[in-house]
């Protein structure tokens, strides 16, 4: 067998044997999308200062980035800083099988979580609260895949830059927070005031945003929308070559 798929198979059953993991990645973006749909009511009717839209509406695209970011931010940064720490990534050097194919195993494994929560979500939210499908369904997938692949990059970055799991843990939670507002977890972007929008649309999860709400509207993502995730992405990824260390 192939020493890289022998480590995703074997990084796969290990990552489905994290209850903790597994709920936070899989589930949680669901849930918080059912407990705002069903327990508050004014989210399920049409606002006028929201174009007719509905809250919840709003809170799909903003489930969606909660996954990716409980992945990329939360859940592999640690995985990944234990390993170097318990000195997993130097011994795996010696053998046929390179460190790089550990975290090329962990980036497809989280962001894979991340897209198969993301569809969940857009099913719950169809089934449940008669949330609209993305009309532009290509350009959905594209600004899903490079918000995906900008989350990705951010938490390898936190990884490059945290010696220890604990500091890994501590790092990813400072950088958790503010990509929870910009990602609208709080108060959806679209409902941030105009000054506020253009500021959280410098940042990937801020653009993200906007570009799924663009999309599932029927129109195609806004260029500038996708250059931000993509600059964040080529960013972060430098910064993680830069930095990242084996041991």
């Amino acid at each position: 067998m192939n020493p890289s798929v022998a480590v995703l198979r074997a990084e796969t059953r290990l990552f489905t044997r994290e209850p903790g993991a597994l709920f936070w990645v899989m589930l949680s973006p669901t849930l918080l999308l059912v407990v705002l749909g069903a327990f508050v009511p004014s989210f399920r009717e049409a606002s006028a200062d929201l174009g007719g839209r509905r809250v919840i509406d709003l809170y799909v695209p903003v489930a969606v980035l909660f996954a990716l970011i409980m992945a990329g931010i939360q859940a592999m940064p640690p995985v990944l800083s234990g390993y170097r720490e318990r000195g997993i990534l130097r011994r795996m050097s010696t053998t046929p099988v390179r460190p790089g194919a550990l975290l090329t195993a962990q980036l497809a494994l989280h962001g894979a979580a991340a897209l198969v929560s993301a569809s969940l979500v857009l099913v719950v939210g169809r089934i449940a609260f008669d949330v609209a499908l993305p009309e532009n369904f290509p350009g959905y997938l594209l600004a899903l895949l490079l918000a995906v692949a900008s989350g990705l990059a951010l938490g390898s970055a936190v990884c490059a830059v945290s010696r220890t799991q604990k500091i890994a843990t501590a790092v990813g939670s400072a950088v958790f927070f503010p990509t929870m507002f910009t990602a609208g977890v709080w108060v959806p972007v679209q409902a941030m005031p105009d000054t506020l929008q253009r500021i959280v649309g410098l940042t990937p999860l801020g653009a993200a945003s906007q570009a799924l709400d663009s999309a599932a509207s029927g129109d195609w993502p806004g260029w500038a929308a996708l250059g931000v995730m993509a600059l964040w992405t080529a960013l972060s990824t430098g910064a993680s070559v830069r930095w990242f260390r084996w041991e």
